[in-house]
């Protein structure tokens, strides 16, 4: 049997999709933060006994096909702040430079970098001080605090300056030695001529280059233990994958949540949906995109919490209210996150020590989980601690009780991602929102209510859509090199060399030539704004690119293992659909009562009911309102329509 595995770790649960010749099936594991590896393998554990009916990883990592990992860790860490400390080496003529970079995000930069600033003369790079300069400079960051080092020169010469620091630094601080500081040189990860985004670029790379290294290598060291036929690849934030060693670390933020969009935009094609909004809930953050006429918005220079980076971004927003999210009273009001309890402690009714209050806490003494078939079975959920710390951080700050505590948390956690996704996202009359995530399809009807959506769309891998999503991405090498010459010559010997390096990498990634397509375009800055040119093989330089001020090759290497569906789903009302059970719920304005509980996996496609009720799976619960009516899919989805 050919099957492939997809996970997708998040800052509480990590998801595993499994998919073959047979179909599609999910598990769930939480995640453990302190040691990325050991869930990562939990959750292959949790594949093979989906797969075998009993756990056998040995077997399991002989016979798959492909393992593809994305994460979240990287939106997590810059959310919370969680990450090294930075010192920055920058050139003495860019003494205006900390400033810009602070003005894209205050506190962002102070969190990453703050004062541990340092300069160096590029005119000293030439002399005999040039040694005694980068030491005194890289000692005194290192002194206040800086445990990775970024340089990052801002004058037209950049490139050069920073190989002759390198050259210096390998030499004073080899990297054999112990407590050697780790240095990253902008240029060698970008050649952005725009220094503000380069700067950031590596910064944020830096940031995040630690966590994801120990957790990577050491998954990948212990699959090739099994003798597993290909290598781990990660799923990056382009949308394609790579091999562990040809991944750099800002490659992974928000590669998880572009998992889900890569399935936004497979599930509005086959529903015929032009305009879709999504929210992923998880753990720690809500992450909001948007597709629009089957095209998810990526911007070549994307955005890292609102910051300006040089590489290409989906455009995808997270907003730092999850299921794990913290929530408190501050000046009579409820506030939510950024922080998040995490897995670890994770929500009090978790029963793992947690003390704050968080959604998940809300819903449960809403009455909206069953405490004995929450996630899965495999988790039972303690309501007095969820009592307990809703009253403690809630109820008794606002002079208020537990149940209108409850009423209150629910309230303002859907208005908060409501008014994130009208910030994010363009609503308009057709505009369909997709919920997913474990916590999406919770509060999705009460979010749409509030940002004035009318249908709502639940996928039936809502609980995993981010690693469904993921399942068929492609593997790629993508190049950039600036030409320091605007003619043919240049652009040829540029363009044979990428190629070369592409064929390297495809090799490495298992793949030989003439198995996979090569692209190439030029991206020029001009004084009318960027222009962009494709080329051929035996094409010459464009004149109109002649005048430019930069010109960037861009090459990208693709091994398409993409699936195309034109299937055209419909969702007709058939039969009306049988409750399982009752569940006593608390609702706005009717204080307690019973409210019909419908399971997912007893129901046929046509089968329909109207809210108030609770519909469930075995990973999500979903809270249908008065006045909403769900259908079930020719493909086992649910769409939801309010006033119909």
């Amino acid at each position: 049997m050919a099957f492939q595995i997809n996970i997708d770790n998040g800052g509480t649960l990590t998801d595993v999709c499994i998919m073959s010749d047979e179909g599609v099936s999910k598990t769930k594991v939480l995640t453990t933060p302190y040691d990325l590896s050991k869930c990562f393998f939990e959750g292959l554990q949790k594949a093979s006994e989906v797969v075998y009916g009993a756990a056998d990883v040995k077997r399991l990592l002989e016979e798959v096909d492909l393992i593809r990992y994305s994460t979240t860790q990287g939106t997590n860490a810059i959310c919370e702040r969680k990450g090294p400390k930075l010192g920055l080496i920058l050139n003495s003529g860019a003494a205006a430079l900390p400033a810009a970079l602070r003005a894209h995000d205050p506190e962002v930069f102070d969190a990453l970098v703050g004062d541990r600033v340092g300069f160096i003369e590029p005119a000293v790079l030439d002399t005999a001080d040039a040694e005694v300069e980068i030491v005194k400079v890289i000692n005194k960051l290192a002194t206040i605090g800086a445990n990775r080092l970024v340089v990052c020169f801002a004058d037209a010469d950049f490139h050069k300056a920073e190989e002759k620091i390198k050259a210096i630094v390998l030499r004073k601080y080899p990297r054999h030695l112990l407590g050697a500081v780790p240095v990253l040189y902008a240029s060698d990860l970008t050649v952005d001529a725009n220094p503000d985004r380069r700067a950031w670029s590596a910064l944020i790379n830096s940031f995040l280059h630690p966590s994801m290294e120990a957790f990577l290598y050491n998954a990948e060291n212990r699959l090739r233990a099994y003798r597993t036929k290909n290598p781990l690849l990660i799923f990056r934030n382009d949308g394609d994958a790579s091999r562990v060693a040809k991944t750099v670390a800002i490659k992974t933020y928000s590669s998880g949540p572009r998992g889900g969009m890569e399935g936004v935009k497979a599930f509005a094609g086959l529903y015929g949906f032009r305009d879709a909004v999504s929210i992923d809930v998880g753990g720690t953050t809500t992450d909001i995109g948007q597709c629009t006429e089957g095209q998810v918005a990526e911007m070549r220079r994307g955005h890292v919490e609102g910051i300006s980076v040089s590489f290409p971004l989906c455009e995808i927003e997270s907003a730092g209210a999850g299921g794990s999210s913290i929530f408190r009273v501050k000046d009579g009001a409820i506030t939510i996150g950024p922080d998040s309890v995490g897995a670890l402690p994770g929500p009090a009714c978790f029963g793992r020590g947690g003390k704050e209050a968080t959604i998940t806490d809300a819903s449960l003494l809403a009455g909206l989980f069953d405490p004995s078939s929450y996630f899965g079975g495999g988790m039972g959920l303690d309501v007095a601690r969820a009592e307990a710390a809703v009253r403690t951080n809630i109820a008794d700050p606002l002079g208020v009780d537990v149940d209108t505590a409850v009423i209150a948390m629910i309230d303002a956690f859907e208005a908060k991602v409501a008014a994130e996704l009208h910030h994010f996202t363009s609503i308009a009359p057709d505009t369909v929102m997709l919920a997913f995530g474990g916590a999406g399809p919770l509060s999705a009807c009460g979010i749409a209510e509030k940002a004035g959506i009318g249908r709502v769309a639940i996928p039936a891998m809502a609980a995993v859509f981010s690693a469904y999503g993921i399942g068929s991405c492609d593997i790629s090498q993508r190049y950039v090199v600036e030409l320091d010459e605007h003619d043919t010559d240049a652009m040829q010997a540029v363009l044979a060399a990428l190629k070369q390096k592409a064929a390297r990498d495809m090799f490495a990634e298992g793949f030989g030539e003439g198995s996979y397509a090569v692209s190439a375009r030029l991206v020029a800055e001009t004084p009318t704004g960027e222009m962009v040119e494709p080329i051929g093989d035996m094409a010459e330089f464009p004149a109109s690119l002649a005048s430019a001020t930069t010109v960037e090759l861009e090459l990208i290497a693709v091994k398409s293992l993409r699936q195309g569906d034109a299937r055209h789903v419909a969702f007709t009302r058939k039969t009306e659909a049988k409750p399982a059970a009752t569940r006593n719920v608390l609702v706005p304005g009717k204080g307690r009562i019973d409210l019909p509980v419908y399971h997912l996996a007893a129901m046929a496609p046509g089968d329909w009911a109207t809210g108030p009720a609770i519909l469930e799976e075995d990973y999500f619960t979903s809270r249908v309102p008065a006045g909403w009516t769900f259908v079930v899919s020719d493909a086992g989805d649910i769409i939801l329509d309010q006033g119909e």
